[in-house]
């Protein structure tokens, strides 16, 4: 089955005043919509067309050199953003419980600490990106990557991770990106975060 964009799970404006509808609408109807569009084309016929894109993203090796980038990029962005909404949402923010925030307290030595490493990222990576936190295979980690690379192509199992591609945040803050960054804790949804941790822990 060719992958789908899936529904935004909350209003365009749901994330206001940190993130504002208009991105929302242009970075998920848009942007999503695009990365949807160009890895699909780019599987057509193939026999990689109906594999899920979390399984895509293990596989580029496989693929014929002509569609390696566009799959790279356009599949990785979609599992970027599909993951992307779903870790945010309205009454975000606060600070992560159980056994999320005992593992975040001994890994990094508290939430500031992470922001601060995970924000970092962010602001260090040049261009386009994302900066993550990351179930390794071992414990949490924290790092960047480039364009619509994802965690996945490295067996790693992304749990948070904010995207600083430019339209992600430039109707709101042009060039502040560490003002986009320091404001995105206000949405995130720290129950998905910790859903994810369960699952790899």
């Amino acid at each position: 089955m060719a992958l789908e964009l899936p529904p935004l799970p909350y209003a365009y404006d749901a994330l206001e005043p940190h993130i504002d509808e208009e991105t929302m609408r242009i970075h998920h109807d848009k942007h999503h919509q695009a990365y949807v569009d160009n890895a699909n084309k780019a599987l057509e016929g193939t026999k990689w067309a109906d594999l899920p894109v979390e399984q895509l993203l293990t596989v580029f090796d496989e693929l014929p050199d002509d569609k390696q980038a566009a799959v790279r990029n356009n599949a990785g962005g979609h599992a970027n953003h599909s993951f992307f909404w779903e870790i945010m949402g309205p009454g975000g923010g606060g600070e992560p419980g159980g056994s999320l925030g005992e593992a975040i307290s001994s890994t990094f030595g508290g939430l500031d600490e992470l922001k601060s490493a995970v924000n970092d990222g962010g602001i260090k990576r040049f261009g386009s990106g994302w900066t993550w936190l990351v179930h390794d295979g071992t414990g949490l980690a924290v790092y960047s990557t480039a364009n619509q690379d994802s965690p996945i192509s490295q067996a790693h199992t992304p749990l948070l991770g904010i995207d600083v591609w430019e339209h992600a945040y430039y109707l709101g803050y042009q060039n502040r990106r560490p003002d986009y960054l320091a404001a995105w804790w206000n949405v995130v949804n720290w129950d998905a975060v910790q859903q994810r941790f369960d699952q790899v822990r």
